[in-house]
């Protein structure tokens, strides 16, 4: 009786391990229009390979040659040869455009649309796939009037809200406080806008008296007190965290900041912002593009050099399809402008042109 019950329990036990061990399946030779190595009859599991492909074709990744493992039987990823001229999904990073049913695009533009709280860098759309890549891509950018991550408020939560880096404008969020602390007015929650790139007025938590109300601290400070300390430089932080101006950089100096915009940006308002008595910030500065984009595919008569960046007011030679010659752009007011149409180099030199 007992060998007889051993019997059974091994039966159904060594069917699993059975399974367990047929999982691994080898792969067969991969069926492409290119060559591998090493070449195989068979690949055990986790067995790599490398391939490329032949003239006109190219691997479905990035680069001349790619690699795949053999996983139980099937090849990860699968080796592909696609014809060289297609190019492959673009890396837009907080973009949407339509995709495609094979995933790769043939010559052509596609249209491309920013998330919710981003904006197209110079209103630039259109993204082109000319001989197997991407002549131009858009980009995607915070927009000035968003706002980053709510501020931390100490002893409180944000709720009925996921977590997000960006924020459009209007939007609005809900602080609630942990238990035994009240907001002023006594309540219990608080909702704060997204205006203009900037939160609209934090909250605070302070702890509940026994009667109800909000103390100033445990301690049962008076406010005299904590307002004189809350004035002081050191005190600059009962702002809460600096107004987040997007592509600027600011340093702290007691009670002020003062922002600075980086390369290729320029300061509309005030640098300095300053930590006022009632624990907010005064209005911070906008850093405005002072760039074009300049991309000689959108251009007759200039030979494709790729996309290049120019600073407001700088001009620039660029080089003409015809030998030789050059034409002049210039970065004013935001916009290229063509002051010249393409020039013997004798004319450049000479400032005829």
């Amino acid at each position: 009786m007992w060998t007889t019950y051993l019997g059974f329990v091994f039966l159904i036990w060594f069917p699993g391990e059975l399974h367990a061990q047929s999982a691994a399946q080898p792969c067969s030779p991969p069926k492409l229009e290119g060559y591998f190595v090493p070449d195989q009859e068979s690949y055990s599991h986790e067995t790599s390979l490398s391939y490329a492909c032949n003239d006109g074709r190219k691997p479905a990744t990035e680069g001349w040659w790619a690699r795949s493992t053999c996983e139980n039987g099937v090849w990860s990823p699968k080796p592909q040869c696609i014809d060289e001229n297609l190019c492959f999904p673009p890396n837009i990073p907080h973009a949407i455009y339509k995709g495609t049913q094979s995933g790769w695009y043939d010559k052509g533009t596609i249209r491309v649309k920013c998330d919710k709280g981003y904006e197209l860098k110079n209103q630039a759309a259109t993204a082109k796939c000319e001989n197997g890549t991407w002549s131009f891509l858009p980009m995607c950018e915070k927009s000035l009037h968003t706002c980053g991550e709510p501020p931390k408020v100490p002893h409180a939560v944000i709720i009925y809200q996921e977590y997000q880096e960006v924020f459009p404008v209007d939007s609005e969020v809900q602080y609630q406080c942990e238990e035994g602390f009240t907001m002023e007015g006594g309540d219990a929650m608080k909702s704060i806008i997204c205006m203009s790139g900037t939160w609209t007025d934090v909250p605070t938590c302070t702890v509940t008296g026994h009667d109800g109300s909000a103390e100033a601290g445990t301690g049962g400070a008076d406010t005299t007190s904590a307002d004189s300390e809350t004035r002081t430089p050191s005190g600059a932080n009962h702002c809460g965290p600096p107004p987040i101006v997007a592509h600027s950089d600011f340093q702290r100096e007691g009670m002020f900041l003062k922002y600075q915009c980086n390369s290729f940006y320029k300061l509309h308002g005030s640098d300095t912002v300053t930590c006022n008595s009632d624990g907010t910030w005064s209005t911070p500065p906008i850093c405005k593009d002072a760039f074009c984009v300049f991309d000689p595919a959108h251009y007759d008569g200039f030979k494709q050099t790729g996309t290049e960046y120019m600073q407001e007011g700088k001009s620039k030679y660029v080089t003409c399809v015809f030998q030789d010659y050059f034409g002049r752009v210039q970065c004013k007011n935001g916009k290229l402008i063509l002051t010249h149409g393409c020039c013997h180099r004798d004319y450049v030199s000479a400032h005829l042109c």
